[in-house]
Parts: structure tokens; C-alpha cells; sequence
């Protein structure tokens, strides 16, 4: 059973300036079922928060976990929850 699932993730590294929102915008469209944003933070991390299908969820985390982001991911933290609901489409903030 593919329960929906709240995603939120906090990306360290070189992540800003290098068009990772962007990226990450179109890697959650392209997987397809996937709500939520990404955010340039102040302290230079970038946040992503998807909403969709556990198992999307699990293939944009393993994308931002991958060699193939933009820039370089030196880590990466997440977060496991219910739905919130609220969003339209996936946004970059």
C-alpha cells in the first residue's frame, strides 16, 4: 500500500546560486503526484518540502541524495510526516 507522506529535507552544500530549486522543481514534476516547494535558506542549505505518494517521495529524496544535483550535496536531512495539504503544484520559493 503507497500511503501520501510529507517529505521535508534540508540540503547542506554548495546548493545555492547553481540552480538547484530549478532542478529540483523539475525532478518533483517529472516524477509526477509530487506538492510542495523548495527554499533557499539563509545559511545557505536549501529546504524541500514534497507531498505525493511515499514512494515519489522516496525517488525525489533519492535524487537529491545523488551525483546528478546541481552544485555539490554534502548532506542531506530528512524529515518523515503526515500530509498537510495546501499546496498547489511545486513551487520554487
Amino acid at each position: 500500500m503507497n500511503v501520501d507522506a510529507r517529505l521535508v529535507v534540508w540540503v547542506r552544500g554548495r546548493v545555492q546560486q547553481v540552480g538547484f530549486r530549478w532542478f529540483t522543481r523539475e525532478n518533483a514534476l517529472e516524477i509526477g503526484g509530487l506538492v510542495g516547494f523548495a527554499l533557499n535558506l539563509d545559511d545557505g542549505r536549501v529546504q524541500v518540502v514534497a507531498e505525493g505518494s511515499r514512494d515519489n517521495c522516496h525517488r525525489l529524496l533519492d535524487w537529491l541524495r545523488s551525483d546528478d544535483t546541481p552544485g555539490r550535496v554534502d548532506g542531506v536531512t530528512e524529515i518523515w510526516d503526515t500530509p498537510r495539504g495546501g499546496y498547489e503544484g511545486f513551487a520554487i520559493r
